[in-house]
């Protein structure tokens, strides 16, 4: 077969996902889903298009950049493709699902698409899979989230899960008790995020001490709580970092193999967050495998109610993952009853049918990729010549 150069060319961020990856991909996907669901989980798909103002509200908001635009010839207004599933999620529940009772457990699976991608994750379409726990403010909800992802991943085979938690509120609810103003204190987050202290002591003024130390308290959630208390917090700062506390106390608790960090000036990724939020890692792995957080769930019609959830990148769980085993792959020759096949596929096996003749069914089974061939109501292992 010619190859056309031009036709294969992809734009940057796409990709094909070619076999075996494709179906490995879909097999850990329903695995995830299948974990979630044993926990209470709903599952339900929103559509791949919306009008842009649905992706824009509420949560998705901070994602204008992100989305590809389109007219809708039907109504001649606004389309976007999705970006992020968690919008979505959030208008459905504010609106098909506003008299379910609360509080509502929904998880999805499905594609996104992105205007640009990053240095750690340059793919531009991946897959998503999570869950959303709608209508509680209880820190029993955020430990929720935290330990489904958790054993979804340990389920699947993710090994040295580690999960760093942050309180993206707190630094600004300082700087509103200390009198900055927004523009100060929108300046002081971002040196903060950046682990800029010479940035964070020429911005913070009298308080830079104070915000030096801050900046320090990051690392094993033990070690952070114990260093935080020394700070003092009060007000609203003091109530949020009780709240983390207990998430952590929590977590901790249900998993104590589990490793827990704390990061509280992280904020990067969390602009829509408001309150305690995390990020997945693995050992080893590049990037996140996952991240989410409390936010507040906004329709289109502004009705807010509390939420909190996480969305795993199944590009990055993938990584985590070892390699999918080989599967057993057997060449049925041409002329094999259509029930022999059938027997074999209920124990399990893929079959291979010939549909014509071939001189050597052996070099036929080994070219179509088979690990074994049925010879004369036999089954015969191949090996590599």
């Amino acid at each position: 077969m010619k190859k056309n150069g031009n036709q294969a060319l992809l734009p940057a961020g796409l990709q094909d996902l070619l076999m075996p990856a494709a179906a490995h991909e879909a097999e850990v996907v329903r695995r995830l889903i299948d974990s979630f669901s044993s926990e209470g989980y709903d599952r339900i798909k929103p559509p791949l298009l919306e009008f842009e103002n649905a992706l824009l509200s509420g949560a998705g908001e901070t994602l204008s950049d992100q989305i590809f635009r389109l007219m809708d010839p039907s109504s001649h207004r606004m389309m976007g493709v999705r970006a992020d599933i968690t919008p979505q999620i959030a208008r459905i529940a504010a609106s098909r699902l506003q008299n379910a009772p609360r509080p509502l457990r929904l998880c999805y699976g499905g594609d996104v698409l992105q205007v640009t991608g990053s240095q750690l994750r340059p793919e531009r379409q991946f897959t998503q899979v999570g869950g959303e726990l709608i209508g509680i403010t209880e820190n029993a909800a955020d430990a929720e989230v935290i330990l489904a992802a958790v054993t979804a991943l340990e389920a699947v085979g993710v090994k040295d899960l580690s999960v760093d938690i942050n309180l993206p509120t707190l630094v600004p609810a300082i700087a509103k008790e200390f009198g900055y103003d927004a523009e100060q204190a929108l300046e002081l987050r971002v040196a903060l995020d950046r682990k800029d202290a010479a940035e964070v002591e020429k911005i913070a003024g009298e308080h830079a001490t104070f915000f030096l130390k801050l900046l320090n308290a990051a690392g094993s959630a033990q070690h952070v709580i114990d260093y935080a208390k020394d700070l003092e917090f009060s007000g609203v700062a003091a109530k949020e970092f009780a709240k983390l506390i207990n998430v952590v106390e929590l977590v901790t608790e249900a998993a104590p193999k589990l490793t827990v960090t704390l990061d509280l000036v992280e904020h990067r990724g969390f602009e829509y967050h408001t309150g305690t939020s995390f990020i997945f890692f693995a050992k080893g792995v590049r990037g996140e495998l996952g991240r989410g957080g409390r936010y507040d769930s906004v329709s289109v019609d502004n009705v807010t109610e509390p939420a909190t959830g996480f969305t795993l990148f199944m590009d990055t769980v993938l990584r985590a993952l070892p390699k999918p085993k080989v599967a057993r792959r057997i060449f049925l020759p041409h002329g094999t009853r259509r029930d022999e096949g059938a027997a074999l596929r209920a124990q399990g096996w893929i079959t291979i049918s010939g549909l014509k003749p071939v001189e050597n069914d052996r070099a036929e089974a080994l070219r179509l990729s088979c690990s074994h061939l049925l010879e004369n109501d036999h089954i015969h292992e191949l090996g590599n010549n």
